[in-house]
């Protein structure tokens, strides 16, 4: 599978990217740093030098069976890079898979994007995933979104929660959401749903299966 993955050098995407190429399938990075370069080689993935708050993805999309979207401005970021990347570049990549004929298409949301107002000083992060969700739900494509609880850097286990009723709040390991991706790329039961992610007891291929 040839899969193209927007924020490639986050730690997320480097993750899933290190579990594709093990798994023997093609992952594909974007990224705006050229010196980001030689991490996704070794990581076993391609990549591929794209700004996405100022540049088109279309002429990088090439074969690619599935996009997944995990760019994302960063903590540090104000207001106007929340638009300009977790929503802006999220519908840049999202009008380029309808364009070119990619069905299949995962993004990385949050808990709390149902319910942006509630988020304090989360809010303008969160008001930015929201209307990503909503463009990719409207956008006719394949979809699914991952909304993960509370990144940790803790090892990851390999089991997890993952809920369908909004609203919770946990941690989850960024090991667990990136293999959550892998699997959910493969699992067609999980295309036009939404879920929450969290450490949990069960399996994620378990997990996955039981959406």
């Amino acid at each position: 599978m040839d899969v193209l993955i927007a924020g490639g050098h986050g730690q997320i995407a480097r993750r899933l990217i290190r579990i594709l190429a093990g798994h023997g399938d093609h992952p594909r990075g974007l990224i705006r740093n050229p010196d980001h370069a030689a991490d996704l080689e070794a990581d076993g993935g391609v990549p591929i030098l794209c700004d996405l708050e100022h540049d088109d993805p279309r002429p990088h999309v090439g074969a690619a069976d599935a996009i997944v979207f995990a760019a994302g401005a960063g903590p540090g970021s104000g207001p106007e890079r929340k638009q300009t990347v977790d929503l802006g570049a999220a519908v840049k990549c999202i009008d380029a898979a309808r364009e070119l004929g990619v069905d299949r298409f995962v993004i990385v949301s949050s808990i709390g994007a149902h319910d942006p107002a509630a988020g304090g000083p989360m809010q303008p992060y969160l008001e930015a995933k929201a209307a990503a969700d909503d463009a990719l739900r409207a956008s006719g494509l394949s979809w699914t979104i991952v909304k993960p609880g509370s990144l940790t850097n803790e090892p990851g286990n390999g089991t997890v929660e993952l809920s369908t009723a909004l609203g919770r709040r946990g941690p989850v390991s960024r090991d667990n959401v990136a293999l959550t991706l892998f699997h959910v790329l493969g699992a067609d039961n999980t295309i036009r749903k939404e879920f929450e992610l969290f450490d949990g007891p069960t399996s994620v291929e378990e997990a996955v299966r039981a959406l």
